[in-house]
């Protein structure tokens, strides 16, 4: 098990994928992402070490629409029967309505979001999270922001690179100068964990690591 902070787990996925699953107030919980196809079962081998049921998650949040984000998303929603939530953009590829045609690869099975968002947004879960469109990686990427704890879900809008945070890989990203400028704007942010969907996760000086991202550093 790995509670990486109190009620936020770094749960392994599919094929070395991860999501994240969190606990929101009451009896309920929420995952952010949904790994490569195949996840749903080992996240539910998660959460029955938790002693937690499948449809105790009521809420899936996307980050954005590559396959190792969303593959698992059609049947972890049979698993879980919870909502999926997704920036509009990002919500019309999933959907497969236009088909994606930019780098990397989306999932094989189209889904229809039940809620999709735009920036700004707040989301009663995992204690209140805030939307933050954060387009380069994808054009509706999308970050999600804890504002008591500080704590930011950034999806590929950065990548754990050691001890170092990098921006999202340019063979993966649709328009890196646009992904820097979602980095110079949640560097804004007060921030002390960064989530990152691959390396890490950072649970303390995350600020710092953006900063130095940056800067140059």
């Amino acid at each position: 098990m790995t509670e990486i902070l109190p009620g936020i787990h770094h749960v392994p996925a599919s094929n070395g994928t991860f999501v994240y699953l969190l606990k929101d107030g009451g009896a309920s919980w929420t995952l952010v992402d949904s790994g490569l196809p195949g996840s749903e079962a080992p996240v539910q081998q998660y959460l029955r070490g938790l002693k937690v049921e499948p449809t105790s998650v009521k809420r899936i949040l996307l980050t954005h629409l590559h396959k190792d984000h969303t593959g698992g998303l059609k049947h972890l929603t049979e698993l879980t029967h919870a909502r999926t939530f997704a920036h509009w953009i990002e919500a019309a590829y999933i959907a497969g309505d236009p088909p994606y045609d930019g780098p990397g690869m989306p999932a094989a099975d189209h889904v229809t979001v039940d809620e999709v968002l735009k920036d700004g947004d707040t989301l009663d879960a995992g204690g209140g999270l805030t939307v933050f469109h954060t387009p380069g990686h994808t054009p509706g990427h999308t970050a999600y922001y804890q504002t008591e704890r500080k704590v930011l879900f950034c999806g590929d809008l950065f990548f754990g690179d050691g001890s170092k945070l990098i921006l999202t890989t340019p063979e993966y990203t649709q328009h890196l100068p646009t992904a820097r400028i979602s980095a110079r704007r949640v560097g804004q942010l007060a921030v002390d964990a960064v989530l990152p969907f691959h390396g890490g996760p950072f649970a303390t000086g995350g600020g710092k690591l953006i900063r130095e991202l940056l800067h140059g550093r």
